[in-house]
């Protein structure tokens, strides 16, 4: 059941993400950086992507994904439609990645220590659930506020 959940909660918020990048009027807003705001929605997009495919695709999926944490933050200027394919593609991989698991999996200790302590699998997803949806709430923003 919590697995379920889950994965509807990532595919709600990978899919919102989407539209958030689908619905800049003009495609080089999504790469602006301005006045106090330190990340654009395509850099943002890039790390939420990397940061899925680490810990959901990598981790539990074994897709064997490898992260390049600095150019989630340092790419510039990818097409809008690559954009989209890379979060299609998380969306799979999620997908896929989760349903290996079982409901007694969630109590299992996560298979990498990510913060001080370990934690359980349970908490890591939640985890990464909250930090899509932090980071959906700044591309929201992001695009109401400099898409002009």
């Amino acid at each position: 059941m919590a697995i379920q959940s889950l994965q509807q909660l990532f595919s709600r918020d990978l899919n919102k993400l989407r539209s958030e990048i689908e619905a800049y009027q003009n495609e080089s807003n999504i790469w602006i950086i301005d006045q106090k705001i330190s990340n654009s929605a395509g850099n943002l997009t890039l790390h939420l992507i990397g940061n899925l495919n680490t810990y959901i695709g990598a981790e539990i999926g074994k897709t064997g994904y490898l992260r390049n944490r600095e150019l989630e933050f340092s790419a510039k200027d990818i097409a809008r439609a690559e954009l989209i394919n890379m979060i299609n593609a998380t969306i799979h991989t999620v997908q896929k990645s989760l349903d290996l698991l079982k409901e007694e999996d969630l109590a299992s200790e996560y298979p990498i220590l990510v913060f001080k302590e370990k934690t359980s699998m349970e908490y890591m997803l939640i985890h990464l659930a909250t930090h899509l949806a932090y980071h959906l709430g700044q591309v929201n923003y992001h695009r109401r506020l400099l898409d002009k």
